[in-house]
């Protein structure tokens, strides 16, 4: 991974904003890839690196907004990069929610089946059942009686 702008205090250089957005696409791809073989995606190493990443690209952008980046410093060629990155990053990212929430969705489709799978064998040990009959459980017991 590019870390090029790690030592630099100001991040306003059209560069340092290409090795940052770099350094983004490599870390999404990454997760992106773990997401499609099924694996986790929250790894602590890659959270924390991509909450600090997003972190810098808030600020360049804060001093964007506040035109301290000089765009024209760096010439059209390196303009041109810089928003074929952004646009790149722009679908790596929304490939990265796609599967977020497929994820979370498939998680939360497992939690739905232990759950069932709980309660039903919860149910399947009380004597009484949800309409006053008796159950399995109450079954098996009454049918040793004997009157």
């Amino acid at each position: 991974m590019n870390n090029a702008f790690r030592s630099q205090p100001q991040f306003n250089g059209l560069e340092v904003m290409i090795a940052l957005i770099d350094e983004m696409i490599a870390i999404i791809a990454e997760e992106n890839a773990c997401l499609a073989k099924g694996l986790p995606a929250s790894r602590s190493r890659q959270l924390s690196r991509k909450i600090e990443l997003a972190a810098y690209f808030e600020r360049w952008v804060a001093d964007a907004a506040a035109d301290k980046v000089n765009f024209k410093a760096g010439g059209e060629a390196l303009r041109a990069k810089l928003m074929e990155r952004t646009r790149y990053l722009q679908v790596v990212t929304d490939e990265n929610i796609t599967m977020l929430r497929a994820a979370i969705a498939a998680s939360q489709r497992r939690i739905d089946a232990v759950m069932g799978a709980i309660k039903e064998r919860m149910s399947e040990s009380l004597p009484y059942m949800a309409n006053g009959r008796l159950g399995r459980v109450g079954l098996s017991y009454s049918a040793n009686l004997r009157a």
